[in-house]
């Protein structure tokens, strides 16, 4: 009897194509941007670069495998999966939790001196259950249980940016789904007063949305940072100062191996490049929405169209706030 052959299931290239290229140039900012930040908290300049090269070789596994599996896999264990997603964020609500910023986002693996944010992999575990939950019913009711629970504890570790993301993550599935306009015109304003109430009532929020609409206020304490970003951008003008000579990566920009990187990158390589790296993205998001259309089932479609809006949503936040848009 022969063995039965393993078997890949083809990707879309093209995907596969910009992924691999924008992964590859993150890598390459993050060299450029961390050596000092790096030398200067872990007394190794390849700290970040060497961490993050980790992760990108974990990713490269996990796609393999992703590729050796069928993707139905994912709808049988969506449940399981957000149940893990799920103990893991409360975990950071306890002793294991680990405080950065303010915010204790955090699970730290001592063992291997790796801190993970589980918030990251809730995304996609959230995903992954409402792919499967709205391909079979749409119900009001138990999208907003789920979407609530989760939103609450990321919430509670004071992360508001990525209870925002995971919010919008979502309503794009669940209106993708096929749900009725009445409960859009419902929901989006209630989310939008939800969430300007929880701007007003926490003073670092207040503050840090007032500097967003005007950067000149308090400019050495809560404006300080955005007005650094905007430094870095106006410095890079069309062109860029070049590969490797920003002068803002030099602990001007706070953050700027993880939220500033795309203010280095505009110092650097200026509006072209920075303009090259956002049509790169946009790119992706066509080809994944058109992946979408293609899937054979409604599973499918959700799944891709749910972690398509969730690279666009990320990115168009994280790029706008750079921008002060």
């Amino acid at each position: 009897m022969k063995a039965k052959r393993f078997k890949f299931h083809k990707p879309d290239l093209i995907l596969t194509i910009l992924t691999i290229i924008l992964v590859l140039f993150g890598l390459l900012m993050v060299y450029d941007a961390s050596g000092v930040v790096a030398l200067r908290e872990f007394g190794d300049k390849y700290y970040f670069i060497r961490l993050q090269t980790i992760w990108a070789a974990l990713g490269l596994i996990l796609f393999f495998v992703g590729l050796s599996l069928p993707y139905k896999i994912w709808e049988k264990l969506s449940v399981p999966i957000l149940v893990v997603a799920l103990i893991l964020l409360l975990l950071t609500l306890t002793p294991l939790g680990v405080t950065k910023f303010g915010a204790q986002r955090w699970l730290d693996l001592g063992f291997i001196n790796i801190s993970i944010q589980p918030a990251e992999a809730a995304k996609l575990a959230y995903i992954f259950y409402l792919a499967s939950f709205l391909s079979k019913k749409i119900r009001l009711l138990p999208f907003l249980v789920v979407t609530g629970l989760i939103a609450a504890i990321v919430l509670y570790q004071r992360d508001f940016g990525t209870t925002t993301i995971i919010t919008l993550i979502g309503l794009s599935i669940y209106f993708l789904a096929g749900a009725s306009i009445w409960q859009f015109l419902l929901l989006v304003p209630a989310l939008i007063l939800s969430g300007l109430l929880l701007i007003l009532i926490e003073p670092y929020r207040l503050r840090r949305f007032l500097t967003f609409l005007n950067p000149n206020l308090d400019p050495l304490g809560s404006a300080y940072h955005i007005r650094q970003i905007l430094i870095a951008l106006g410095s890079g003008g069309i062109l860029g100062v070049g590969l490797g000579k920003s002068v803002q990566k030099f602990e001007y920009l706070p953050g700027v191996v993880t939220d500033s990187i795309f203010a280095v990158i505009g110092e650097e390589l200026g509006f072209l490049g920075s303009g090259l790296l956002i049509s790169a993205f946009l790119l992706l998001i066509w080809r994944g929405i058109q992946v979408a259309k293609g899937a054979p089932d409604k599973f499918g479609k959700l799944l891709a169209a749910g972690i398509t809006s969730w690279l666009a949503i990320q990115a168009f936040i994280n790029i706008s706030a750079m921008a002060a848009l």
